[in-house]
Order: structure tokens, then C-alpha cells, then sequence
């Protein structure tokens, strides 16, 4: 798929988005991103991130129901699109075929 290049954190963003599956919210999504990359992930970032993804085409969002726990707020859910399904394909094909040039003597050596 051309056209939609994916930087790093982007690319991690949609990763973490579709392994929340219906628990994709900012925070949720800021506090897997810090756990499992060991990086302090600031939520400003992540939103910021969010949005950029979602002109892209790649992310959808909807607000959720109201809670009290929340003092009456809703939180924004977010799902990948059907753009943002082929995009991490395209990625991750990408990164498996760049792997597989790499010679297996550099790795005996290190």
C-alpha cells in the first residue's frame, strides 16, 4: 500500500489500538505503550498521534457512554479502519523482508 508511510511511534499506536480491540482509548493506550516499550509516553503525544492517524484514514473514533467514575465524561474510542488494517500488513512485510536480507554470519559474530 503507497502512500502511507508509517513512522515508528504511529506504527506502535496502531499495534497497541488493535490489541486493546474495544478498550482503545488514550489512556489505555498511553499506559500499554509505556509498559510494554519501557518509554515514558506522554498522553499529549499519544492524542496527538491519535489525531494525525485519524486524518490519515487509518483510525476511526466514537465517544463512549458517560460514567460517574468519570464525573459524567465520556471517553473517545478508537478502532483501526480497514486503511489502517493494510498499513501495519504493509509494515510489518516490510520489516520481514529487510530481516530476511540480513546475513545470518552478522548475528554469529556479535
Amino acid at each position: 500500500m503507497k502512500g502511507t508511510n508509517l513512522g515508528e511511534f504511529e506504527e506502535l499506536v496502531l499495534l497497541t489500538i488493535a490489541a486493546l480491540m474495544n478498550e482503545a482509548y488514550s489512556v489505555a493506550i498511553c499506559d500499554e505503550l509505556s509498559e510494554h516499550t519501557g518509554r515514558s509516553v506522554k498522553l499529549g503525544v499519544v492524542h496527538a498521534v491519535l489525531n494525525r492517524l485519524e486524518e490519515k484514514g487509518l483510525v476511526t473514533s466514537e465517544l463512549g457512554e458517560a460514567t460517574k467514575a468519570r464525573g459524567g465524561k465520556r471517553k473517545r474510542f478508537y478502532e483501526l479502519t480497514m486503511q489502517g488494517k493494510a498499513a501495519l500488513v504493509n509494515a510489518k512485510s516490510m520489516r520481514d523482508q529487510l530481516w530476511a536480507r540480513i546475513p545470518s554470519l552478522v548475528w554469529k559474530n556479535s
